[in-house]
């Protein structure tokens, strides 16, 4: 439909760059360790103490994925972003597990495209 696909991480640039070229990944990866873009949408959270405990408990330890002592995470979101920088539609479930459909991101990247009256 002639969209650039980019995902922002709240990683360093690295191993999710590696990852995303080994796997032909196709979008654009932004790195955003300081999480300004989660926070500038309003997805952005903090992490407890207690969770962040039992992430680094699993391995994964977000101080030193990001390169930050705070501990921010977006909640998974998807933005429909016009020419001008308008935002044409969102998307944002704090449970992770659950995604947008396919289907309804590609009727709202048309609908997008559509001409305003």
């Amino acid at each position: 439909m002639g969209f650039d696909v980019m995902a922002i991480t709240g990683e360093l640039p690295g191993p999710v760059s590696t990852f995303m070229e080994e796997k032909k990944i196709g979008l654009h990866l932004l790195s955003d360790p300081k999480q300004a873009a989660a926070i500038a949408f309003g997805i952005a959270y903090r992490v407890e103490d207690s969770l962040y405990e039992k992430y680094k408990g699993f391995g994964v330890d977000l101080e030193k994925v990001s390169g930050e002592k705070r501990h921010i995470l977006p909640v998974p979101a998807v933005f429909v972003i016009d020419e001008q920088g308008v935002v044409q539609f969102s998307y944002a479930n704090p449970d992770y597990t659950v995604r947008l459909d396919p289907e309804v991101l590609k009727a709202a990247a048309r609908a997008a495209l559509k001409p305003k009256e």
